[in-house]
């Protein structure tokens, strides 16, 4: 694909997809969704060890464009809805570890799209929103992926009132890893995207899966899966390797990928 709205870079193993519509603050149209979509099932597929999503502008991502919903019959705006979810659930079912580096204001499925990732670092000048709430269109979307990150009454509360919080509420809330003054965003997120991808790539990319999967379960099945996983994670050539590097106290060679 010929991308027209987000750019696609890879340097020593960490694509980056940055969001490069700045003049409609980057809000998620139906083509940029398309793109988005494709750029993170390629990079699945890729070699890269880690990805990091950022943005060009004055704004990370204002949301759904609502161009594409004026005037929309239920199936268009359905539609508009669903290309969203498959790509947050695209951005999930990544082998890689995914973070987000956000400059400035994300909101309503920006936001989501912060909730969605595994990670995220923000400039402490950022912010935070799910404004449907004090409009016409509550976020019913977005939330799903914020409830998910702050809990019920923190999430509820942006939705229902529809104000923005700040980078420091943000980590309090569970939102972000951390916020770090914006001349130092670049370094925060480069350092943690290297430690995420240290170690086996099979091992980290069964991990993230494994950890989506047992969060939607009950605690007697999460633990069912997580048996499972570490048993044959432990057999695994990667696996055999790091114990037998911790015994024989040398440094692990680590040579299995996670198939996308």
């Amino acid at each position: 694909m010929n991308y027209q709205n987000i750019l696609l870079t890879t340097d020593s193993g960490i694509t980056t997809i940055t969001l490069n519509r700045p003049d409609k603050r980057n809000a998620l149209a139906l083509d940029v969704l398309t793109e988005l979509t494709d750029a993170f099932q390629k990079t699945a597929t890729s070699n890269a060890r880690g990805v990091i999503l950022a943005a060009n502008g004055p704004v990370f991502s204002a949301g759904h464009n609502f161009g594409d919903m004026a005037g929309a019959t239920l199936e268009e705006t359905r539609h508009v809805f669903q290309t969203c979810t498959d790509m947050m659930n695209a951005m999930q079912a990544m082998p890689q570890p995914l973070i987000a580096k956000v400059h400035a204001l994300a909101t309503a499925a920006g936001c989501q799209l912060v909730a969605t990732c595994d990670l995220a670092i923000a400039a402490d000048t950022a912010s935070f929103a799910i404004p449907g709430g004090k409009a016409g269109l509550f976020c019913h979307t977005p939330l799903v992926a914020l409830a998910r990150n702050v809990g019920r009454k923190r999430a509820l509360e942006m939705a229902m009132t529809g104000d923005a919080i700040s980078a420091a509420t943000a980590v309090d809330w569970g939102l972000i890893n951390r916020a770090v003054p914006a001349d130092q965003l670049d370094s925060a997120v480069l350092d943690l995207i290297t430690r995420a991808t240290r170690g086996s790539e099979l091992s980290k990319g069964n991990g993230k899966r494994g950890f989506y999967a047992q969060m939607e379960m009950p605690q007697t099945s999460a633990y069912q899966l997580a048996v499972e996983l570490m048993a044959t994670g432990a057999v695994s050539s990667d696996g055999q390797e790091g114990i037998q590097a911790f015994l024989q106290k040398r440094h692990a060679n680590y040579t299995q990928r996670c198939e996308s």
